[in-house]
């Protein structure tokens, strides 16, 4: 259902180093760019991420509320990667661990933008 996301940055080379780098730990790159924009995923046809200088060209502001959650496919792949976002330069907005006993396991961050990133695994995959 959903095609892709959007988060928008004032500093397009520093957000596309960032997602480069980050969403290469779980097999995304960068499959379409210009001047204002990048997407990652890993096909066209799947969900993308896109980072973007805003159209009207006004400051971007990260949604109050506004979180993008990404499902790496395991616990230590969580794990990985919020460890990789702090090392990219991206804030903690909370540490690895069950959210929910035996149901959630998820780390949160912010990146260099102040957009908020969730990482997470749910239900069996949290034995691993």
């Amino acid at each position: 259902m959903i095609g892709y996301v959007t988060l928008g940055t004032a500093n397009l080379e520093k957000a596309k180093s960032f997602y480069s780098d980050l969403l290469g730990e779980i097999g995304a790159s960068q499959l379409l760019a210009n001047e204002r924009l990048a997407m990652y995923g890993t096909s066209m046809n799947s969900p993308m991420l896109a980072v973007c200088i805003p159209y009207d060209e006004s400051d971007p502001s990260p949604g109050n509320g506004t979180m993008i959650a990404i499902d790496p496919g395991s616990k230590e792949m969580v794990d990985k990667l919020y460890k990789k976002a702090i090392e990219l330069g991206g804030a903690c907005e909370g540490e690895p661990g069950e959210r929910v006993p035996d149901v959630f396991y998820g780390a949160y961050v912010r990146d260099p933008d102040g957009n908020k990133l969730a990482f997470y695994q749910f239900g069996s995959s949290l034995a691993s």
